[in-house]
C-alpha cells in the first residue's frame, strides 16, 4: 500500500482534499465526543472526567494494534510512513509548555478549532493567544535555532530505543491503556463519592 508521503505527493490537490476531509471528520467526531468544551477537556486535571485519557489512549491503541497487524500481514510497510525526528530537549520543553497551556486554557489547538466552530469565545481567545505565541516564536527563531535541534536522536522508535520487538511494545501499550482505564474508573468513582 502506498501513501501521499511515500510518493512525495503531499502538495497535490488529492492530498489536500484528503486532508480537508479527514480534518472535517476528525473535528466532527471531537465535537460529538464533547471535546468542543474546555470544561470537559480540563475535567481530567480535576479527576472528575477521564474522557480525554480514554479517547486518546483508545486512539493510540487502535493505531498501534492496527499498524502492527497491517504490517504483519504485509498490507503496510511502516518504513514508508512519515516519522518525525527526535530532538529531546525542545520536544520535552514543548511538551511541558503544551501541557501548561492545556491546563491553564482548557484547550489544545485542535480542540480549540472545534470550540471555535461550535461558537466558543474562550476557544477563540485561546487560538488568538496561540497565534501571538507562534509569531513571537518566529521572531525569536534566530536565537532559538540551535535549541530547536538540541538533543537530536534521529528517527527514534520505542522498539529501537529499548531493543524490543514491535509486538512486545504494542502489547505493553495495550496493557498500559487497560491499567489507565481501570485507574480512571476507580478515581472517577472516588471523586463522585
Amino acid at each position: 500500500m502506498s501513501n501521499f508521503y511515500f510518493e512525495n505527493r503531499l502538495d497535490t490537490p488529492a492530498a489536500l482534499a484528503a486532508s480537508v476531509l479527514i480534518g472535517l471528520a476528525f473535528g466532527f467526531w471531537l465535537e460529538r465526543a464533547g471535546f468542543g468544551s474546555s470544561r470537559k477537556l480540563a475535567a481530567i486535571f480535576y479527576r472528575v472526567d477521564f474522557a480525554v485519557l480514554k479517547v486518546m489512549f483508545t486512539a493510540i491503541v487502535t493505531a498501534a494494534v492496527g499498524l502492527y497487524l497491517l504490517e504483519a500481514t504485509g498490507v503496510v510497510d511502516v518504513r514508508t510512513l512519515y516519522r518525525p525526528e527526535t530532538f529531546l530537549t525542545p520536544q520535552i520543553a514543548g511538551g511541558l509548555l503544551f501541557g501548561a497551556g492545556f491546563v491553564l486554557g482548557g484547550w489544545c489547538p485542535g480542540t480549540a478549532l472545534v470550540g471555535v466552530a461550535a461558537g466558543k469565545i474562550d476557544a477563540l481567545v485561546f487560538l488568538a493567544g496561540s497565534g501571538v505565541g507562534s509569531l513571537a516564536f518566529a521572531a525569536a527563531w534566530p536565537s532559538l535555532a540551535d535549541f530547536a535541534v538540541s538533543g537530536a536522536r534521529g528517527v527514534s522508535t520505542l522498539p529501537a530505543v529499548f531493543g524490543w520487538s514491535e509486538g512486545l511494545v504494542t502489547t505493553l501499550v495495550v496493557a498500559l491503556a487497560l491499567i489507565a482505564f481501570a485507574a480512571a474508573r476507580r478515581l472517577t468513582v472516588r471523586a463522585a463519592a
